[in-house]
C-alpha cells in the first residue's frame, strides 16, 4: 500500500515559495519566519491565497518529485494545476476510455452509488442512535425511504436513471441533514443544500471540504494512472475531472459530511468563522487553517479497509479505491467494490 505523503495548503497572500537543499521553502512577505519541509515528504501543494511567488527551480523539483500544483481561488472554485508527465501506461487509460462507453462502465457507476447510498444510510443510522427522539425519527424515515430507491439502483439500465436515483436518493439525504446537528445556532443551521454559491454557513463549510476530497481524489486517481477526467458516471466536459467526481460519491458521508457536522457539534467552528460578501457565506483564513490541520489529522487516524481487509489510514482511503478500480478496469478482479464504511 502506498504510503501517505502530505498536502501543503497556502493560504497567507503574498507568500514566497522556493526550493533549497531538499526543502521546499515557504517565507510569508514582512515576516522573518521561514517553513523549510523536505521534498519527499509531500504529494501535492494547493494554493487558496493570492499573489505568491513560486521560482522557476522550485516548480523543476516539484515536477522532478511527482508533486501536483493546485490552484483554488477564495470561493473555492479550481483554477488549474501544474503537474509533470503523466503516470501510468497508455493500455490502462485505453481499457479506462473503451470501457466508459460500455455496459460494464455502467456497472461502475451502479457500485459506486450503490457506496453512496449504503454509506448516506449508515451515516443516519448512526446518528440517529445519538439524536433526541424527533429527530431520530425524522432520520429513521429517510433511511426507509432511501432503502426503497436503492432496490431500484438494480434494474437502472443506462447511467442517466442511475443518476436520477442518485439524485432523488441525495435529496431524501439532505432534507434531513439539519437532524444530525446539534448546535444551538440558528446560522449555523444547514435548511438546504446549496452550491454556486453557497447560501449559508454549513453549506460553505460543506464546499470546502468537499474541494479538499476532490482534490485527493484527483491525485490519487493520477498515481494509479488513471484519466481523472474520463468518469463512468459524471459526464465528460471539457476541464472537469469527471471520475474524480465519481469516486468522491461514495465518500461524501463518510469522510466530508461527517467531518463538517463534528466540526460544528463540538464547536469548533462557529458563526463568526465566516464572512458574508455578495450573497455568500465564505471561511476566514484562522478558520480555514483550523480546518486544514483537523483534515490533515483525520487522514493519518487509521480503519480496517472493509474489502482489503487490512489496516490502512484514512487518508489512504481515496488511492485504495483508485487501486481497486484500475484493477477492475484491467481484469484483475470481475467487479470494483466500493468503499462501505463500517
Amino acid at each position: 500500500m502506498k504510503k501517505l505523503k502530505n498536502v501543503i495548503y497556502i493560504l497567507t497572500p503574498n507568500s514566497y515559495v522556493h526550493y533549497k537543499n531538499g526543502n521546499i521553502v515557504i517565507e510569508i512577505k514582512d515576516s522573518e519566519n521561514k517553513q523549510y519541509i523536505p521534498i519527499h515528504n509531500i504529494e501535492s501543494i494547493v494554493f487558496f491565497a493570492q499573489n505568491n511567488t513560486i521560482t522557476s527551480h522550485f516548480l523543476k523539483e516539484s515536477l522532478y518529485n511527482n508533486i501536483s500544483i493546485y490552484y483554488v481561488d477564495s470561493y473555492n472554485n479550481f483554477i488549474g494545476k501544474f503537474q509533470g508527465p503523466v503516470n501510468g501506461n497508455v493500455l490502462l487509460r485505453t481499457k479506462q476510455y473503451k470501457m466508459s462507453e460500455t455496459e460494464e462502465g455502467i456497472n461502475i457507476a451502479r457500485n459506486i452509488i450503490y457506496g453512496k447510498i449504503l454509506n448516506s444510510k449508515l451515516f443516519l443510522q448512526r446518528a440517529g442512535r445519538e439524536r433526541e427522539e424527533k429527530k431520530a425519527q425524522k432520520l429513521t424515515e429517510a433511511v426507509k425511504i432511501i432503502s426503497e430507491y436503492t432496490s431500484n439502483l438494480k434494474d437502472a439500465e443506462n447511467v442517466s436513471s442511475i443518476i436520477g436515483i442518485e439524485g432523488c436518493i441525495a435529496s431524501v439525504y439532505f432534507s434531513v441533514f439539519e437532524q444530525m446537528q446539534t448546535v444551538k445556532e440558528d446560522s449555523m443551521l444547514f435548511e438546504k443544500r446549496t452550491k454556486h454559491p453557497p447560501r449559508n454557513r454549513m453549506n460553505s463549510l460543506l464546499s470546502f471540504i468537499y474541494t479538499l476530497c476532490k482534490i485527493d481524489c484527483e491525485t490519487a486517481i493520477e498515481c494509479v494512472g488513471l484519466d481523472p477526467q474520463v468518469g463512468f458516471l459524471h459526464s465528460l466536459r471539457s476541464g472537469r475531472p469527471s471520475l474524480a467526481l465519481d469516486l468522491m460519491e461514495e465518500l461524501r458521508a463518510p469522510l466530508c459530511d461527517r467531518f463538517a457536522i463534528s466540526l460544528t457539534n463540538k464547536k469548533q467552528i462557529k458563526a463568526d468563522d465566516f464572512k458574508e460578501e455578495n450573497g455568500r457565506f465564505l471561511l476566514t483564513d484562522k478558520a480555514r487553517k483550523m480546518i486544514l490541520q483537523n483534515w490533515q489529522n483525520r487522514k493519518k487516524e487509521e480503519i480496517i479497509h472493509p474489502y482489503l481487509d487490512e489496516k490502512i489510514q484514512i487518508g489512504l482511503i481515496p488511492y485504495a479505491q483508485a487501486q481497486l478500480l484500475a484493477s477492475h478496469i484491467r481484469g484483475d478482479i470481475n467487479e470494483y467494490p466500493p468503499f462501505i464504511w463500517r
